[in-house]
């Protein structure tokens, strides 16, 4: 997604490279976040990681369906590698088609026995995002990792990677288990995984609609009804983990996740989860500071086969503030007093950080965006003689 992009302006200076923004405050007053009936909660901002509202997020929870969303992004991992390909035909065994809970493949043994061998990966996969169909998600699991047991062992290896430090998943449907279980942080690390590594596959999150052997099936987020912002992500229920809801906006370029656990009914899971969204929308702003390779400044470097190279951020900087206090922000830009070559290409030359009303709400490396060796003998003598008659700072000397 395309963010608006906002520079802060930095003034003229010399080698120490400091720089500071100061316009003129607004009052951005922020009311209390909402509190809710649920076991636990959490609403993030995809692009900055700024946690707006927080409650019990760490607790470890029986996850449910929003388990699925795993196994999707399972799916779709391995359908990129080319593992597996959208017109396979999944082996849906008996096991697999006589699993409790919602379900994507008609409860018929005639049907079962003419079809239940030869089901597109496709079907199968939208009947566990859309449909959410534990039949389909076992069916698919073993598709891809020969047993669901094995598929489990790849969903935490996943959950590993991604930093979801706080879940382990026993089973590819979210049925319960004791052992199996995970947190508001975590799902919201994975939300956003799934969000920006496959953005066509997160397409069928907003789906309202999957129909499969003439059987419609509707997908129970009502926040898509509700919410034109809404475009995902998934629902969850069973008696121990109540009813769950993960969903994701995005307004104005500005994208929220919301993880709603444990709350009393269908009805509750969207009224809270559209509390947070609500407040996240109304009360905060998301500013694109810097992409990926702005060259932010254009510093000397001393005895190098080079002259100078830019001064680059390796990462967007991304924002999340108090909205109406975007003329608070400070930013300042803090480099050595004299660059010396040899340098390589990325290497950290000093810090960013960025700074509203006495918080620091960004702290980052700011890089070299070349490499420069050393320059020859009488190169690095000339810039030694420069640099002394200069006296910069305390007569910083460079070596030859």
């Amino acid at each position: 997604m395309k963010l608006l992009k906002v520079i802060i302006p930095g003034v003229t200076f010399g080698f120490a490279a400091l720089f500071s923004v100061l316009v003129h405050a607004s009052d951005a007053i922020i009311p209390s976040a909402p509190q809710l009936s649920a076991e636990g909660y959490l609403l993030i901002d995809a692009d900055s990681g700024k946690v707006l509202v927080e409650f019990n997020s760490r607790q470890r929870l029986p996850p449910a369906s929003l388990t699925k969303m795993m196994t999707s992004y399972i799916a779709a991992t391995e359908l990129k590698r080319g593992t597996v390909r959208y017109n396979d035909q999944v082996r849906v065994s008996e096991e697999a088609w006589k699993l409790e809970g919602s379900r994507l493949f008609p409860m018929d043994w005639t049907w079962y026995q003419e079809n239940g061998r030869s089901t597109a990966l496709k079907d199968v996969l939208y009947g566990v995002v859309v449909s959410s169909g534990n039949d389909a998600a076992a069916a698919l699991a073993t598709h891809i990792a020969g047993s669901e047991d094995v598929f489990a062992d790849m969903m935490n290896r996943h959950a590993v990677r991604l930093g979801m430090s706080d879940t382990n998943f026993m089973n590819a449907t979210g049925l319960p288990d004791e052992n199996h279980y995970t947190t508001a942080e975590d799902l919201a690390k994975l939300t956003v995984a799934l969000i920006k590594d496959f953005p066509e596959h997160y397409k069928i999150y907003k789906e309202k609609y999957f129909t499969f052997a003439n059987e419609r099936t509707r997908n129970r987020n009502v926040l898509l009804w509700r919410d034109p912002s809404v475009d995902g992500v998934k629902t969850g229920h069973t008696e121990a983990a109540g009813y769950c809801l993960v969903a994701s906006a995005e307004r104005d370029g500005m994208r929220l996740i919301s993880v709603v656990m444990g709350t009393a009914s269908e009805e509750a899971r969207a009224t809270e989860s559209q509390k947070l969204l609500s407040y996240g929308f109304r009360y905060f702003e998301t500013l694109h500071l810097y992409d990926a390779g702005d060259a932010l400044k254009t510093v000397k470097v001393w005895g190098g086969d080079k002259d100078s190279v830019n001064v680059t951020v390796l990462d967007d900087v991304v924002i999340t503030i108090p909205r109406g206090s975007k003329n608070n922000l400070q930013a300042a830009m803090d480099l050595g007093t004299v660059i010396k070559a040899p340098l390589s290409e990325g290497q950290e030359l000093g810090r960013l950080s960025v700074v509203i009303e006495g918080d620091t709400i960004a702290d980052v490396p700011l890089s070299s965006d070349a490499a420069v060796d050393q320059a020859g003998f009488f190169k690095r003598l000339w810039d030694a003689i420069a640099l002394f008659f200069v006296g910069l700072f305390g007569g910083d000397t460079l070596s030859v």
